[in-house]
């Protein structure tokens, strides 16, 4: 598969504390969900476990935290000062404390206008809408804040469940759908430098769907917004591999490779540690990162092949840092 690169109304954007260039970094969204009932962990419920949690993705390299209040999942309406005060906390300590944590792009992911008013005040870069904008106030809240937005397809009013969604072509109706929400968006003040697009894996769509919508993830990306792509130990993907949560690290990571490839530029994932290295091996292979080192089969010597050679042998590397990447990308 060809690697797709689109071409970014505008490229380059400022968030609080970063400056990313999309043509160049593929960014990892680290996801920290306060709630009791996360699809996938609810071991960060309590506010020191979802600060420790945010913190310590930051230092193993996320370069994004999602914070969350509310699951996507039907289930009765929590009220937004609620919600606030589950996610506005987090944000808060955050960007209050200091190391990675305190200068990484942080996102609040709710539909309520005032939580995203909230977060944004207390230091949110992002406000990550999994319904589009169901409520059009959102839109206004976001560009008073100058915050940026996530604009993702889902179909059901929020919390509710929509059985056995159809579509005659998934691809084109979520397309058309986020030129329509993208218009509303601009409408509504929200720049065009501050739209990120999610086609909404697994969000009122069967695993048939998501296959379909990660296979044709360029269709997203030729939008000319960078696309984000939520894969991360989703139901389509348990489906196709028959696999608990727990056991779909690797599948999460081959759906989010399929999406680079196809021109996704920003990749939720919750586990940091392995999703790092994979995102930092593409940028290698693209030429968008030097090595770490260059080492094997450097002056003559082949490490792997000779093993005999003792500790000595090490002294080969000079025991810098690694280099840095050819176009980093995000300023700190």
């Amino acid at each position: 598969m060809p690697m797709v690169e689109p071409e970014f109304s505008h490229p380059v954007q400022r968030f609080a504390h970063r400056t990313v260039d999309f043509r160049s970094r593929i960014l990892l969204m680290a996801v920290v969900n306060r709630t009791p009932d996360s699809f996938y962990d609810g071991a960060t419920f309590s506010l020191d476990a979802a600060v420790s949690a945010a913190r310590k993705a930051a230092e193993d390299g996320a370069d994004w935290i999602d914070v969350g209040g509310v699951p996507f999942s039907p289930g009765p309406e929590l009220p937004p000062d609620e919600e606030a005060e589950r996610v506005v906390p987090v944000i808060a300590a955050l960007r209050a404390g200091r190391g990675p944590a305190a200068t990484a792009i942080l996102s609040a992911d709710t539909f309520q206008p005032l939580v995203a008013e909230r977060a944004i005040a207390a230091g949110a870069d992002v406000v990550n809408d999994t319904t589009g904008m169901f409520h059009h106030d959102f839109g206004r809240v976001v560009a008073a804040g100058g915050a940026h937005l996530v604009i993702t397809h889902s179909l059901a009013t929020p919390r509710t469940p929509v059985p056995a969604p159809h579509y005659d072509d998934v691809v084109t109706v979520i397309r058309e759908y986020l030129l329509r929400r993208i218009d509303l968006a601009v409408s509504l003040g929200v720049p065009e430098e501050k739209i990120i697009v999610d086609p909404g894996h697994d969000l009122n769509k069967n695993t048939r769907h998501s296959l379909e919508i990660t296979r044709r993830f360029d269709a997203f990306t030729t939008l000319g917004f960078p696309a984000l792509a939520a894969v991360s130990n989703k139901d389509f993907i348990g489906e196709t591999l028959a696999q608990h949560k727990s056991a779909r690290l690797a599948g999460s990571l081959a759906a989010a490779q399929v999406c680079v490839l196809n021109g996704a530029r920003v990749l939720r994932l919750h586990q940091v540690g392995p999703s790092v290295s994979a995102i930092r091996m593409t940028e290698a292979i693209m030429g968008w990162r030097e090595p770490h080192r260059l080492e094997h089969n450097m002056h003559g010597l082949n490490r792997d092949a000779d093993r005999s050679a003792g500790p000595g042998d090490a002294a080969h590397w000079d025991g810098q840092e690694p280099a840095s990447p050819v176009t980093e990308g995000v300023n700190p």
